[in-house]
């Protein structure tokens, strides 16, 4: 019996996991004239003052501040942002890194952003390029190229649909029906043992307990060796680990991945075993 391809599945929080800080701080808030606080200070009174959802209040405040400073939000504007991301020691060249170790197990490893963060910024990232698909906040365009109108928001709980979405090998976000739809583990594209969600923070608990509750693991990062968020979510049984995060090559990350990814394809080929044995058995019979 020839052994099927093992996926893996590796999922990413974007901001504050891949990057220092939320994305907006880099270069979108400073283009306004405004301090990243002043920005959150009025966006969390909107949002209270309107009994709004915070992404959503994000996306207004985004598109009325910067009509305020007489600029136009655009698909190309966002974009160019992602050119100012500061990445975390080791990002660079850890996909490729993760890619080829994951190869030399057997494994074949997919990378996916779920982030409350805005997709063309992400898009527009130099990593971007490593990632089968990326759900986050997207805006709208009129025929002008204008942002107009939330097209996706994705807020903490709402990230769980895309762990769905991934172990189903639906990707397709306007493809509700086949998500929906019952199907036998067996027939899903990424097993959730095969399923590894990273995060930084509360935002993320409803992601990681999922992941973790059907099997899969789940991975705090924490920055400036503050390590309260982290120590909370292990103790609260969130997270099966956490790390630094730096990911450079034999770093605290770069080790506990490559150790997940033996034990998946440790447990890949045993499973493999067992079902060649019970074939063996049904021919006998």
């Amino acid at each position: 019996m020839q052994e099927k391809e093992t996926l893996v599945a590796i999922i990413y929080d974007f901001d504050k996991t891949l990057c220092d800080k939320d994305m907006q701080e880099y270069s979108f808030i400073p283009s306004l004239g405004m301090e990243t606080s002043e920005f959150w200070r009025k966006t969390d009174e909107f949002v209270k003052r309107e009994k709004m959802d915070k992404i959503l209040g994000c996306m207004y405040m985004m598109l009325n501040e910067a009509k305020n400073n007489g600029k136009f939000i655009t698909k190309e504007y966002l974009r160019s942002l992602g050119a100012d991301i500061n990445f975390f020691p080791g990002i660079l060249d850890w996909f490729e890194r993760i890619n080829e170790y994951g190869k030399k197990c057997g494994l074949k490893i997919e990378h996916y952003i779920i982030s409350s963060g805005l997709r063309e910024i992400i898009k527009g990232t130099e990593i971007s390029k490593y990632f089968k698909e990326i759900y986050a906040c997207e805006f709208l365009y009129d025929e002008r190229g204008v942002a107009i109108w939330p097209k996706m928001s994705v807020n903490y709980t709402t990230k769980t649909q895309f762990l769905t979405r991934i172990n189903k090998g639906v990707l397709d976000i306007s493809n509700d029906t086949l998500l929906n739809e019952k199907m036998l583990e067996e027939d899903r594209r990424i097993s959730t043992k095969n399923m590894i969600y990273l995060g930084d923070g509360f935002t993320d608990i409803p992601s990681m307990r999922m992941t973790r509750e059907n099997g899969g693991y789940a991975i705090a990062v924490y920055q400036n060796n503050d390590k309260h968020i982290a120590n909370s979510l292990l103790n609260d049984n969130r997270i099966d680990f956490y790390a630094e995060a730096n990911y450079e090559e034999n770093s605290e990350i770069d080790n506990l991945m490559k150790n997940i990814l033996d034990e998946i394809a440790m447990k890949s080929k045993l499973n493999n075993l067992h079902k060649l044995q019970l074939s063996e058995i049904e021919r006998v019979d």
